[in-house]
């Protein structure tokens, strides 16, 4: 199935093939050289690449290593069962172990994380372990205090990174002997940059004909507000409702972003403070939501309700 998946099929396996700040990938390449793993933490936006260096890290070194999905597995029997008796284990290949918790950040902060501070302490003469997290503030400080910490932020390397970006993504569209327009594939990864995982998979659903081209433009627009804003203030339900299903394939992050851009200078300003207030909430809740069409509509909603138009 992972062969299927051109995120999984294409997955550098070296910290250098990674794509990223060059001071970041200059501290990996540091451990690698050293062939020494410390405990670390991981933190950035989605498909950034902090999985992605976090295995070849383990690679290049030649350590054993699981992964570990905080998302899915939170609870505190993860702990008890899975990660101590891994840990606790000798390495097959002689040396250190390495746990991955991917996700770090949905893991209990009430029992799951205040108890890996201790697993921590107890396997660091034979384990080392690498948490992954979009939200680090999520994550408890004695975490933080026992892990190295890297922020993977891009603003300053963002053009080169697409650049390169897009060059990998050329070559995996010609391995996969997918007929494509540059302008469109420049296109799609505008829109989604940083998020390689994302730029990936939609070339991958968009190139099921075969071809990349021109027909998928409407597909990757910009995200429309105007239609939204006129229903948002005649209390038109339907229409934004309707506006959420046709946008759903946009990521939230920036469409919070873009209503308070937007919506700030067609508000009273009276009723700006609850604006804000309102994408807040709504935009802390989309990071674990199960229904993200609900939390968009659901915010909507209460922006129409409370909220008064120019």
């Amino acid at each position: 199935m992972e062969q299927l998946l051109w995120v999984e099929k294409y997955r550098p396996k070296k910290v250098e093939d990674c794509i990223l700040p060059d001071a970041i990938k200059a501290t990996f390449q540091e451990y690698v050289n050293r062939k020494e793993i410390p405990n670390l933490l991981l933190s950035g936006t989605a498909g950034v690449g902090k999985t992605t260096i976090a295995k070849a890290l383990c690679e290049q070194v030649g350590c054993d290593y699981i992964v570990i999905n905080g998302s899915d597995e939170s609870g505190i029997d993860v702990l008890r069962n899975k990660i101590k008796n891994y840990a606790s284990s000798v390495s097959l290949m002689g040396g250190r172990k390495v746990v991955i918790i991917d996700e770090a950040d949905y893991l209990n902060p009430n029992s799951t994380q205040p108890a890996m501070r201790g697993a921590i302490e107890e396997f660091a003469s034979n384990c080392s372990f690498i948490f992954t997290c979009n939200f680090k503030n999520r994550i408890i400080d004695p975490i933080h205090s026992r892990c190295s910490v890297v922020d993977f932020k891009v603003n300053g390397s963002k053009q080169k990174m697409a650049a390169d970006f897009f060059k990998r993504v050329e070559w995996i569209l010609e391995q996969e002997n997918i007929t494509y327009d540059k302008k469109v594939v420049a296109a799609v990864i505008t829109k989604h940059f940083p998020d390689n995982r994302r730029v990936i998979n939609e070339l991958q659903r968009y190139s099921v004909s075969g071809t990349i081209d021109s027909g998928i433009l409407s597909n990757i627009a910009d995200i429309q507000l105007e239609s939204l804003v006129t229903s948002l203030k005649e209390k038109d339900f339907a229409s934004v409702r309707k506006w959420v299903t046709n946008n759903l394939d946009n990521d939230p992050v920036k469409i919070y972003r873009k209503l308070y851009d937007t919506l700030y200078e067609t508000l009273k300003a009276s009723t700006v403070p609850q604006l804000v207030l309102i994408l807040a909430k709504y935009q802390y809740q989309s990071a674990f939501v199960a229904d993200h069409e609900i939390n968009m509509v659901a915010c909507l909603t209460e922006i129409m309700v409370d909220c008064e138009f120019k």
